[in-house]
């Protein structure tokens, strides 16, 4: 296995090619999983996402990825990054078009970003701040703020907010990314949040897991 070799899989949900072009950007490895025992021979491993919950849980379970992803992220603790719909996917349950039961790595629940403010509309597409409540990992060297883009209707609102590490405002105040461990995930896009984007990329490749959990 290859000391930073970053697998991203691939389950139908996925804009695939920029997580791919943004990890050659930054000069590490990456090459996309299409069959669940790839992953086996990965550093690291990105599980991106784009459309329904009920979508992507029925494509990870059809294709085989739950078993194998528990094995090398559960049991293994190789560093996971779940980005968008891939966060979103770590909860117990996504409300989506109905009840539908996420991994349950991390209990929480996934609703309906709910605007407190008719001027501001769902779905929360474009650029927002992003503020920081953890330093040491995602966002080590950038501050305590930054801008990062975002596609979504949905969030996750995990039970125990001690791994909340990011929030953001949309008309109602979210979390927009979580630390806990081996296993990371942010709401926003950091493969289209140019710069910065990178950074927490980079930051995930290399941060020090150990020192976080």
């Amino acid at each position: 296995m290859s000391q930073n070799l970053i697998a991203i899989i691939d389950y139908g949900m996925g804009n695939l090619r920029s997580v791919a072009n943004a990890c050659a950007t930054i000069k590490c490895q990456a090459f996309i999983a299409k069959h669940p025992e790839d992953i086996c021979q990965a550093s690291h491993i990105i599980l991106p996402g784009v459309g329904a919950f009920s979508d992507g849980i029925k494509n990870l379970q059809s294709a085989g990825w739950i078993k194998f992803l528990e094995t090398e992220v559960i049991e293994k603790k190789k560093p996971f990054l779940g980005i968008c719909l891939g966060m979103q996917l770590l909860a117990t349950v996504g409300t989506e078009h109905g009840y539908h039961k996420g991994l349950n790595w991390i209990p929480g629940i996934v609703n309906r970003l709910e605007s407190k403010e008719s001027s501001i509309r769902v779905p929360h597409i474009g650029w927002n701040d992003v503020y920081f409540l953890k330093q040491n990992y995602l966002y080590r060297g950038l501050g305590n703020s930054q801008v990062f883009y975002f596609v979504h209707s949905y969030v996750f609102q995990p039970e125990d907010k001690t791994i909340c590490s990011a929030i953001t405002s949309h008309g109602a105040e979210f979390v927009s990314s979580i630390e806990m461990g081996n296993i990371c995930a942010t709401q926003f896009h950091p493969e289209k949040s140019q710069k910065v984007g990178l950074e927490v990329l980079k930051n995930f490749v290399i941060g020090n897991i150990v020192n976080n959990a």
